[in-house]
C-alpha cells in the first residue's frame, strides 16, 4: 500500500504503518460525495411544512421524534469523517441562526451530486471548488437585492409562524408566535437579542394552547420548608449565592471539651450564628430568597418563622436570570446584604404544574430576562414544540437585528438560481460550469418542498420558473398546491438563514472535493484492514457505516 521503490537497491521503503488503508484520487472523491449525498437524503424528507418526521432510538430503547434537521443528525451515530463534516454544517447554522439546518444540509449534498457530473466530465475538482466559491459570494450579492428590510410586529409573528409550520405546534402555531415575539421584544437591549435570556421550561399534561409567557422567572424548585409562606405579593428577592450555615473552618482544628455545659455553649454559638444569618436577611427587608447552596435545616426554621420563602440549590444560569428579571444583585455574602441588593417581582407564589411544584417569580417591572411555559400531551409532543419554539426565537431574533427578509416557499432559492444563471454567462473558463451547477443545486429545495407535499416536482419547478419571469417573490404554497406570492401568503423567513444556509453548505461541498486521499490507519481500537475492506474503505462502490 505506501510501499515505494528506493531506487538502484530495489529495498522497500515503508512510508506508512502495515495495515493502512488509503483511497486515492476519484475513489476518495467517489466515497465522500457519496456520504454526503446518502446523509442529504437522510434528512430531506423533513423539509418544509409537509415533511415528515424521523424516529430516533437510542441504545437504551430512547426514543426522540422529530423533523428538526440538526436534531437528527445529532442523535444519528455517524461514522464517516465527510458525514461528520456536514453535520458540522447542520451545528454552525443551528448555533448562528437556530433555523435551517435541513436547509443547509441539502443544499450541500446537492452541491456534492452536481460536483460527481462535472467530476466524471474531467474537469478539475480545484476548478469546480472556485466556481462554488464565485457563485457563492454572487448568491449573497443577490441575496441583498431580493431581501425587504422589515421588523414590524405582524412580519415577525409571520416569521415565527413560518419556521413553526410542520413542527408539531401546527394548530397552536398563532398563540406561540404572539409568546415567542412578546418574549424577543422583551429582552432585546439596543437592537441585540440573547436568546439564553428566554427560558423555555416545558411540562406536559396539557394542550399546547396552554402555553404562557411568564414576565419573570419559573424555577424548577419547591420552598425549603412547609411552614413558608406559598405565596407572596410585592416580593424583595435576595439572591445569595454562599450556603445559609455554619461553614467548616478551612484547616483542620480540634476542639476539645471537657464539661457538658461546654459542650452545650458550642451548640448554642452555632445557632446563634444561623440566626444572626437568618436576622440579616430579614433586616434588610427580604421576603424570598434564593440561594445557590444549601440551607441548613435550623435556618430553614427560622426563616419560616420569620414568614420569608425561601428556595436552596437554585442553578447558576437560573440565578443569573432571576437577577436580570427581577434587578436584584447576587451576593456572596449574608454580612453584606442591604435592602439596595434586593430584587422586586409583583408575585412570587409555589404552584403545581403537572403534579410538580414550580416557583414562579411573575409581574417584574421590566424584566430582562423572561420564560415561556410550554406544554403539550405527552413528553415526546412537548419536546418536540421546544426544538420548533426554539427555533422560531432564532428567526424572530434574527429578523430584529438584521431587520431583512426574504420571500419563503422555494422564492429566493429559484430567484438566486435564476440570477446566477445569467451570471454563469459571462464568466469564461470552466467555472462557469460549477456555477451554473451551483444555480440548479439550489433548485433542489423548492423540488423537495414540491415532492414531500405530494406533488409533481417537475411541473412545480417549471411553475415557479415560469412565474420568476414576473414577480420575484412566487413561491410554493404546498398547502394549496399552486404557485402564489409569498409576502401575501405570509411565507417569510429572515434573510440571516438563507445567507448562513448557503455560506455553510458552499464551504463544506468546497471543502469535501478538495480531499482526494483518505488515510485509515488500523491502530489500536481501530478496524482492521479487513474489517475496513468489509466496511466499504478498502474497495470501490462502498463506504463506511453511517449509522
Amino acid at each position: 500500500m505506501a510501499q515505494y521503490g528506493s531506487g538502484q537497491q530495489g529495498q522497500q521503503i515503508l512510508i506508512l504503518p502495515e495495515g493502512t488503508n488509503r483511497l486515492l484520487g476519484r475513489d476518495a472523491q467517489r466515497m465522500n460525495i457519496m456520504a454526503g449525498k446518502i446523509l442529504a437524503e437522510t434528512v430531506r424528507t423533513t423539509l418544509g411544512p409537509k415533511g415528515m418526521d424521523k424516529m430516533l432510538v437510542d441504545g437504551l430503547g430512547d426514543i426522540v421524534v422529530t423533523n428538526d434537521g440538526v436534531t437528527i443528525l445529532k442523535e444519528m451515530d455517524i461514522e464517516h469523517p465527510a458525514a461528520k463534516m456536514l453535520v458540522e454544517v447542520a451545528k454552525t447554522q443551528e448555533d448562528e441562526v437556530g433555523d435551517g439546518t435541513t436547509t443547509a444540509v441539502v443544499i450541500a449534498g446537492e452541491l456534492l451530486k452536481k460536483a460527481e457530473g462535472l467530476l466524471e466530465q474531467d474537469i478539475h475538482p480545484t476548478i469546480i471548488a472556485m466556481g462554488y466559491r464565485q457563485a457563492a459570494e454572487k448568491a449573497q450579492e443577490i441575496l441583498n437585492v431580493i431581501a425587504i428590510d422589515a421588523d414590524d410586529r405582524d412580519t415577525l409573528l409571520q416569521v415565527a409562524m413560518t419556521a413553526m409550520t410542520g413542527k408539531g405546534t401546527e394548530k397552536a402555531r398563532e398563540p406561540l408566535a404572539e409568546l415567542i415575539v412578546g418574549a424577543v421584544k422583551q429582552v432585546e437591549e439596543n437592537g441585540e437579542i440573547d436568546a439564553d435570556h428566554i427560558k423555555l421550561e416545558k411540562k406536559e399534561g396539557a394542550s399546547i394552547d396552554e402555553s404562557a409567557l411568564v414576565h419573570g422567572v419559573i424555577i424548577d424548585k419547591e420552598r425549603v420548608h412547609p411552614g413558608m409562606p406559598r405565596k407572596i405579593e410585592e416580593a424583595n428577592i435576595a439572591l445569595l449565592n454562599s450556603a445559609l450555615e455554619v461553614k467548616e473552618t478551612e484547616v483542620d482544628a480540634e476542639i476539645r471539651i471537657t464539661d457538658p455545659s461546654q459542650m452545650q455553649a458550642f451548640i448554642e454559638q452555632e445557632e446563634q450564628m444561623i440566626r444572626d444569618m437568618v436576622n440579616k436577611i430579614e433586616d434588610a427587608g427580604t421576603n424570598v430568597l434564593f440561594c445557590q447552596k444549601g440551607i441548613d435545616d435550623l435556618a430553614q426554621h427560622y426563616l419560616s418563622k420569620a414568614g420569608i420563602m425561601a428556595v436552596r440549590r437554585v442553578k447558576k444560569s437560573d440565578m443569573e436570570k432571576l437577577a436580570r428579571a427581577t434587578g436584584a444583585k447576587v451576593v456572596t455574602n449574608v454580612e453584606d446584604l442591604s435592602f439596595e441588593d434586593l430584587g422586586q417581582a409583583g408575585t412570587v407564589a409555589e404552584k403545581k404544574v403537572s403534579g410538580e411544584e414550580m416557583i414562579f417569580v411573575e409581574e417584574c417591572k421590566d424584566p430582562k430576562s423572561v420564560t415561556l411555559l410550554l406544554r403539550g400531551s405527552t413528553k415526546h409532543v412537548v419536546d418536540e414544540i421546544e426544538r420548533a419554539v426554539d427555533d422560531a426565537i432564532g428567526v424572530v431574533s434574527a429578523t430584529v437585528e438584521d431587520g431583512k427578509v426574504v420571500a419563503g416557499g422555494g422564492a429566493a432559492e429559484i430567484s438566486i438560481a435564476k440570477s446566477l444563471k445569467e451570471y454563469a454567462d459571462t464568466i469564461t473558463g470552466r467555472e462557469q460550469l460549477a456555477v451554473a451547477a451551483f444555480a440548479e443545486a439550489l433548485e433542489v429545495i423548492p423540488k423537495t418542498l414540491a415532492e414531500n407535499a405530494g406533488l409533481d416536482s417537475i411541473d412545480s419547478l417549471v411553475d415557479l420558473r415560469s412565474a420568476h419571469e414576473k414577480s420575484l417573490y412566487m413561491g410554493l404554497d404546498v398547502f394549496k398546491g399552486e404557485v402564489r406570492d409569498m409576502y401575501k401568503a405570509g411565507v417569510i423567513e429572515p434573510h440571516r438563514v438563507k445567507k448562513q444556509a448557503m455560506q455553510s453548505a458552499a464551504e463544506a461541498a468546497e471543502m469535501i472535493l478538495r480531499i482526494d486521499d483518505v488515510i485509515a490507519s488500523s491502530g489500536s481500537g481501530k478496524p482492521s484492514p479487513d474489517e475496513m475492506a468489509a466496511a466499504g474503505m478498502g474497495g470501490a462502490g462502498g463506504m463506511p457505516p453511517m449509522m
